[in-house]
């Protein structure tokens, strides 16, 4: 039902509920992501073709995660962007770039997934990092490309208290709306499609073909479900909500007014809370497709938790002779 004269959105919910948000996903995100790039580099040497995409799915996080302080400060002053006009585009521009940049290259691992596993010989041997480095130079261009156009829109606005909008100015939504439309058909549905596509075949193959072994199958669906984390908690639910509420306040505009909107608005800052979770989540990406990190992780919670790499004494009759005629020799010296 509609209303020209209705309640108006309560736009005072983001403030108070996006700076604790950004707060942890910055340090959490910054942890996560700054551990596993450096675990990554330190075998650069020996790079693997999936290793190179998840490489750049890092550097996409880390550069949305540098400009969550500003954002911070933004919110805690009540919408107030003192940081100029230019600073607030590179800051929208730079979170457009996590989200799209994170669904290509998870899109690029998802294809990499599929040849490997389906067509591991016909395809895989033609491919080298060097692909996968044209790749990611390809997908950053395209991303950019995508992107650019947010830009020329007007991002900031006010007489005493400046704002640095997400989207953009109330003014120009509907011309907005119809890009992100656009956008989100191009940088998200087709990406999605893609993947979706080549893990439902890896899925089939997986439990048909009986030559591949239980732990491949065990890697390959454990991925599976990691993706399917981030598009159903991360993508999804901000692509729809991102363009419903510009629906919604392209109809404020032409003061018509429905009662969801407000709902709408609440769901969509929501949204954006979890759109920026795929820089915490990202990082199981890293753990799954490099095992060395795990290892890595492993040794870390073992120096935490010196109890858990102690023998316990259940285990005390399996000492080795070796180690038994060692300690033999230690008490002879001792004398």
């Amino acid at each position: 039902m509609n209303n020209t004269s209705g309640p108006r959105v309560n736009f005072d919910f983001e403030h108070r509920f996006l700076p604790p948000v950004f707060i942890s996903v910055f340090i959490v995100g910054l942890v996560a992501n700054g551990w596993g790039l450096k675990s990554l580099l330190q075998k650069w040497r020996k790079l693997k073709i999936i290793n190179v995409f998840v490489l750049n799915l890092g550097l996409a996080d880390i550069l949305y995660l540098l400009t969550l302080p500003f954002l911070m400060v933004y919110y805690f002053m009540k919408s107030n962007w003192i940081f100029g006009v230019t600073f607030c585009k590179i800051t929208r521009f730079c979170f457009n770039l996590n989200v799209y940049g994170s669904i290509g290259f998870l899109t690029c691992i998802s294809v990499y997934r599929y040849l490997a596993i389906v067509h591991p010989v016909r395809v895989m041997r033609k491919l080298t990092v060097t692909h996968s480095v044209a790749i990611s130079i390809m997908v950053w261009l395209l991303v950019s490309i995508q992107s650019l156009p947010d830009m020329f829109y007007i991002k900031t606005f006010g007489n005493t208290t400046e704002s640095c909008y997400d989207t953009t100015h109330q003014t120009y939504v509907e011309d907005y709306l119809k890009y992100s439309l656009g956008w989100t058909l191009a940088g998200f549905c087709i990406p999605f499609l893609i993947t979706l596509g080549c893990y439902g075949h890896i899925a089939i193959v997986l439990w048909t073909r009986k030559r591949i072994d239980k732990v491949q199958k065990q890697r390959g669906l454990k991925l599976l479900l990691i993706l399917i984390l981030l598009f159903s908690v991360c993508y999804i639910p901000y692509h729809v909500l991102k363009n419903l509420n510009l629906w919604s306040r392209v109809l404020l505009k032409r003061q018509i007014f429905y009662k969801w909107s407000n709902t709408v608005y609440i769901a969509h800052q929501i949204s954006r809370s979890l759109v920026c979770l795929n820089s915490v989540l990202n990082p199981l990406v890293y753990l799954h497709g490099n095992e060395d990190i795990l290892a890595q992780l492993r040794r870390q919670l073992q120096r935490a938790c010196p109890m858990f790499s102690h023998p316990t004494s259940t285990n005390s009759g399996n000492v080795s002779l070796t180690q038994m005629t060692n300690f033999n020799q230690s008490l002879i010296h001792e004398k």
